[in-house]
């Protein structure tokens, strides 16, 4: 069972994010794909109280690990998206590492340091949400009819009530350190654009270094958005390695 964690973009939800990559992986696994707290159809207020990015991914991965005891799930591999689903996929592998077979982690799954601004919320527009979401792939030319059609669809979902309170307390100060990469186990691949104009290479390199059976894999022409820019070869490189 492969255990698929969104990114953390405004509007975000997990099947419009998964939507590029979703068939070639369940070409040769099983997986769920969850909406996590604070996005999609979870944004309930059962998410009041927490601050900052760490509380956030304690949060997510208690989340996972009640998906997966519904599920009757003891061992999954995860893939995690950035600093919402790569954070709770670390924070995961913390709290529970008999859970976790194999994991990948995308984009630095937020471990660089965090925006200077909240994305989007100081200018809730399509125009703004359009250029958000540019960002996130190497060449905006090739991608303009998904760019426009993700535009409308996230624009709408982080306009709903609690979206963005809930948003916005994902960068406020923390109440504690994030998961400790020196004191997770289990083997990690992680996955980062070439040219990522969200997080540096460097973040993910660091990342890797520091995990002790961790392998870093850069991605040649693609963005932050590695699994859109180039899906084929995503889904390649994710396969081989859960399948190791």
């Amino acid at each position: 069972m492969l255990v698929l964690l969104h990114g953390g973009g405004p509007g975000v939800d997990a099947a419009s994010n998964w939507a590029a990559v979703r068939p070639g992986l369940e070409a040769g696994f099983r997986c769920l794909a969850p909406d996590l707290l604070g996005f999609g159809t979870q944004i309930a207020g059962g998410e009041a109280g927490l601050r900052g990015p760490a509380a956030w991914a304690r949060a997510r991965a208690r989340q996972v690990l009640d998906l997966l005891d519904g599920h009757g799930l003891r061992r999954v591999h995860v893939v995690g998206n950035s600093a919402a689903g790569g954070a709770a996929a670390l924070a995961l592998m913390a709290e529970a590492p008999d859970r976790v077979e194999r994991a990948v982690l995308m984009g630095g799954a937020g471990t660089g340091p965090p925006p200077s601004t909240v994305p989007f919320y100081d200018a809730p527009t399509r125009e703004s949400m359009r250029a958000t979401l540019a960002r996130l792939v190497a060449h905006e030319r090739t991608h303009r009819e998904l760019l426009d059609a993700l535009a409308e669809l996230r624009l709408e979902r982080a306009l709903r009530p609690g979206a963005e309170a809930a948003f916005r307390s994902m960068f406020e100060a923390d109440d504690g350190p994030g998961a400790d990469p020196a004191r997770i186990e289990t083997p990690v691949l992680a996955l980062h654009g070439e040219h990522d104009r969200v997080s540096p290479v460097d973040v993910s390199a660091r990342l890797a270094d520091a995990l002790p059976r961790g392998r870093l894999e850069v991605v040649a022409g693609a963005g932050h958005w590695i699994h859109v820019d180039r899906p084929d070869e995503f889904c390649t490189l994710v396969g081989e390695f859960l399948s190791a």
